[in-house]
């Protein structure tokens, strides 16, 4: 069940001690140590299904197939999704995989920066195929892909969030 009454206001409080402790202004903070997100890799129990999921419902180029250098026979493919980032696939025949679950640790979602016109007309392209979907805040369409995992597709530009400059 989710937290109500105090129990709220006990999260409130600690989210607030460690955004006081931990977060800096935007002019005092380091730099980070990383370049960027190379890509993000999810699962897919049906390569051909997610390819024409994720090229030809939301329009994400294939860029590269090839066999899984961990695992033989499976499939790793990715897709451009903008900005030098990709979202790569594995399958993985004959391990049966179960469903999607959301697990500590686990995703809970992707969220894919795409400009205001193509968020519109990705909206109207879920609604013409069927894609179960739910709209957020006005800027943010969740969706799950056809083995489960979900997908944000977020107008907001990419650093910002819901009209909040993050970086």
């Amino acid at each position: 069940m989710p937290p109500t009454g105090s129990q709220l206001e006990q999260l409130a409080a600690e989210r607030e001690r460690i955004a006081q402790t931990y977060l800096a202004p935007r002019e005092e903070r380091a730099p980070s140590t990383a370049r960027g997100l190379h890509h993000t890799a999810l699962l897919s129990s049906d390569v051909e299904r997610t390819v024409r999921f994720y090229q030809g419902v939301l329009g994400f180029p294939l860029i590269d197939v090839f066999e899984n250098r961990d695992y033989p026979g499976s499939t790793h493919f990715f897709f451009d999704i903008g900005n030098g980032n990709t979202l790569a696939f594995f399958d993985f025949p004959g391990l049966d995989l179960g469903p999607y679950q959301e697990v500590l640790g686990g995703l809970h979602h992707v969220a894919i920066s795409v400009e205001p016109g193509t968020w519109k007309q990705l909206k109207v392209k879920l609604d013409a195929e069927g894609i179960d979907h739910v709209l957020e805040s006005e800027v943010s369409v969740y969706l799950t892909d056809p083995d489960g995992a979900r997908i944000e597709l977020i107008a907001d530009p990419l650093g910002e969030m819901y009209g909040q400059q993050l970086l």
